[in-house]
Parts: C-alpha cells; sequence; structure tokens
C-alpha cells in the first residue's frame, strides 16, 4: 500500500504552482532541504519521478501532471471539509483568505481589516493583493475564500455581491488647473499613461476613451497608480486613477484633478467567491462589513470636497 501524506501533497502543490525549490520551500515555511527530501519520498512512493529537475527551474513531468490534477482536488476537499466545520459557527474564525486587486487593496484595506478584526475576534485573515485574473484562478483552485475585485466577473461558478461605484478621474499637471476638462475624444488624442495589461482598470480606461485599437505609441504602461500620478507630475502625459486614490496618490505629487462630465467612467466594487463555498453565509455577512469599510472611507475623505481643487471619494450604491 502507497503511503502518501496531506503534507506531501501541500509541498507538491507548492512546487508546481512555484517550479522552483526555493521559492516554494519559502511558501511552505521550511528548509529547502526538507521540501526536496520530502518531494523524493513522495516520489520514491509512487515508483517514479513528478519532475524534470533544471538548473533554475523545475517542471512537471506527464505524470506529475496528471498527479497535479488529482492533487488540487484532494486539497480543496480538504480544505472545504475546514470550511464546512467554521460554516457550522455563527461568526466567521480561523483563516480567511481575501483576495484584493491592486487599485483597491492601498486605499480601502486597512479599513476593511480594522472592521473585520473588530467585529470577528477569532479571524486570522490572509491577504493576497494581484491581478483579477489571478484572483479568479486562486478563487476557483479554493487557494482564497473570498475576492474584492472589480464587478462583473460574470463565472457562472461565482457568487457576486455589489459593494460600491465609484467614478474615475482625470490626474493632470498642475499648471493644468482650470483648464476645461477633454472629453474622451479629445484624450485619444494625448498621452494617457496606464497601468500595465493584466489590470481590469486598464481595461476599463481604454474603453472609456475608444482606446482598443490605439496605437503603442500612443500609451506609457506603469505597474502602480503611484507611479503613474508620479509621472504627469513631471509632465509626461495625463492619466485615469479611481477617486478613492485620489487622498493618497495626489499627496505628495504637484498635479491637479477633475471630474469628467457626465457620463463620467466608472466602476462597481464587490466580492466574488465560490458559489459552492460552505462559508458563503458568514461571506455575505462580511460583505456588509467591506461595505460599510468603503462608507467609513468615504466619510473619512469628505472633509477634501470643502478644498478647492479636490473631489468628492467613491459614492455608494
Amino acid at each position: 500500500m502507497i503511503n502518501l501524506t496531506l503534507r506531501q501533497f501541500r509541498y507538491f502543490e507548492a512546487l508546481r504552482r512555484h517550479g522552483h525549490f526555493g521559492r516554494a520551500a519559502e511558501a511552505c515555511a521550511i528548509s529547502q532541504p526538507a521540501l526536496s527530501m520530502q518531494i523524493r519520498e513522495l516520489e520514491d512512493a509512487l515508483g517514479a519521478e513528478l519532475f524534470e529537475r533544471g538548473a533554475r527551474q523545475v517542471r512537471l513531468t506527464r505524470l506529475g501532471e496528471e498527479f497535479a490534477l488529482r492533487v488540487r482536488d484532494i486539497l480543496r476537499s480538504v480544505d472545504e471539509l475546514e470550511d464546512i466545520a467554521r460554516a457550522s459557527q455563527d461568526l466567521l474564525v480561523g483563516r480567511l483568505r481575501i483576495g484584493i486587486i491592486p487599485t483597491v487593496a492601498p486605499y480601502l484595506l486597512p479599513t476593511i481589516i480594522g472592521n473585520l478584526t473588530g467585529a470577528y475576534a477569532g479571524l486570522d485573515i490572509h491577504v493576497r493583493e494581484t491581478v483579477t485574473p489571478r484572483l479568479i484562478q486562486e478563487l476557483g483552485e479554493g487557494r482564497l475564500d473570498t475576492a474584492i475585485v472589480a464587478l462583473p466577473i460574470s463565472e457562472p461558478s461565482f457568487t457576486e455581491v455589489a459593494l460600491f461605484s465609484e467614478s474615475f478621474v482625470l490626474v493632470r499637471p498642475g499648471e493644468d488647473a482650470g483648464k476645461p476638462v477633454p472629453s474622451r475624444e479629445s484624450l485619444r488624442e494625448m498621452r494617457l499613461l496606464l497601468l500595465e495589461e493584466g489590470h481590469c482598470f486598464r481595461d476599463q480606461a481604454l474603453s472609456f476613451c475608444n482606446m482598443h485599437a490605439a496605437r503603442p505609441r500612443e500609451l506609457l504602461d506603469g505597474s502602480s497608480l503611484s507611479t503613474l500620478v508620479q509621472m504627469v507630475s513631471v509632465g509626461i502625459g495625463v492619466t485615469l486613477i479611481p477617486e478613492m486614490a485620489v487622498a493618497v496618490e495626489t499627496r505628495s505629487a504637484p498635479v491637479s484633478v477633475a471630474q469628467f462630465k457626465p457620463p463620467r467612467p466608472s466602476r462597481i466594487i464587490g466580492m466574488i467567491w465560490r458559489k459552492t463555498s460552505p462559508l458563503a453565509r458568514q461571506l455575505l455577512q462580511m460583505s456588509e462589513i467591506v461595505r460599510q469599510s468603503a462608507e467609513d472611507m468615504r466619510l473619512r475623505h469628505a472633509a477634501a470636497v470643502s478644498t478647492p481643487g479636490t473631489i468628492p471619494p467613491a459614492v455608494g450604491i
């Protein structure tokens, strides 16, 4: 009888995901030799190699690819058993794995964490910040419990709950303050700074400007909203950012901020989770706390409305 352990399965999955013994060991919080030994014992028990070892990278063998599909299902089932036990309680306790997109995390996450830990004393929150496609993949694989993203996602296996909506604003160099706000047609003739590919906010901005077929020279990419705003401050171009980012990103940059004329570009932020999640009821309760967190942030920034050159933050739906 082959003796396999859940620990080996988790180490196998980490190595499959990272493709590197060192990074996988770091993710599992063990030493690289210990991880290597566990993988070798797993392969010895099966009587075949699961990975091809290279100088800088490891990759799955054909057997490893088939093994990975079953290991993923096993680990997801084990995690769901834990979730079923947690779901029997009225309040969320234990580990909660939350994914969140980068254009929301820096601005809303501190309030969310504060409100959640205040409401659920026994909650151990783990945060994963990355782009929407990765969050969808990891949520579907059971590596996340829920994610905060821009809606719609339109995945039949996910529940979507809208939390609030917010407009996008135009950020221009400081000397442009007071100039007429360009139309979406005029933006197509300007040097527009956008987030790099993979960010849903990039796609939303391009959609507003009707620039899906734009020539590469018309666009400049950045890795974060902070980078885009700083580039604008030195006169490289203009950019769009969500309202929730204004207070943070314009604090140390000599830029001007303006609202577009209606209909303004906007997005809906919401929470998603697997429809089969045993924690669905608790996650729905949690969504109300996240919604309130956005309102708390709005109230904290409300004083900015009366300051010349500023705009109101996100408006709830």
